[in-house]
């Protein structure tokens, strides 16, 4: 046999004894870890997902008595123990038989399922198809009419100027009716005409 078959031999036994004993040494001489120490959480995160229901994430969709469509997300939606659903940085959008869309923005949305209404706050900003942004801290949601009210101040922008109001009812389609939008309670409107170019 010549040097190298000797060689050849002799790693073939020598190399996996080698790993064998580098594996067995990773092992033997690795520390433990404590898991209960390794988990990323605080006390106060853990005891709030244990007192609470929550989904992250929520998507709901469907469609009014009328035929008007809804849409429901948010970043998280929480149950508590008395079966509250509040919901956190929501985004609605109503697309209406008529062809009108709704696009609804809010910190805050506290959901009864039972009774198909929903009440949002902070910071609501309703942005229409038809050309209206309007402002309001707070604002009641009927889910089965898509009926839409404020019943505090809001202030609107819209093509025709910008208006200010004690309060507002958005009405979706009823009996193949265009949807409507009302304002009430001490309108004030500063009138901007469009400049045309002669």
């Amino acid at each position: 046999m010549d040097w190298y078959s000797k060689l050849v031999a002799t790693l073939k036994v020598l190399l996996p004894l080698i790993a064998l004993a580098l594996l067995s040494t990773l092992f033997l001489l690795s520390r433990t870890v404590d898991p209960v120490s390794t988990i990323p959480f605080a006390d106060e995160d853990v005891r709030d997902r244990m007192e609470q229901q929550q989904i992250t994430g929520p998507f709901f969709s469907g469609a009014t008595e009328g035929g008007d469509s809804l849409s429901f997300s948010a970043a998280k939606l929480t149950t508590s123990t008395d079966n509250r659903n509040e919901a956190t940085d929501v985004t609605a959008k109503v697309d209406m038989v008529d062809g009108t869309r709704i696009d609804l923005v809010a910190d805050v949305a506290r959901l009864n399922l039972v009774a198909s209404k929903m009440d949002l706050s902070g910071n609501v900003v309703i942005t229409t198809s038809t050309g209206f942004k309007i402002a309001s801290d707070v604002l009641m949601a009927n889910l089965e009419t898509a009926t839409l009210t404020s019943p505090g101040e809001v202030q609107a922008q819209s093509g025709f100027g910008d208006l200010t109001a004690g309060q507002m009812i958005m009405s979706g389609s009823r009996g193949g009716g265009p949807s409507q939008l009302v304002f009430t309670n001490g309108v004030k409107l500063v009138y901007n005409p469009k400049q045309t170019d002669e």
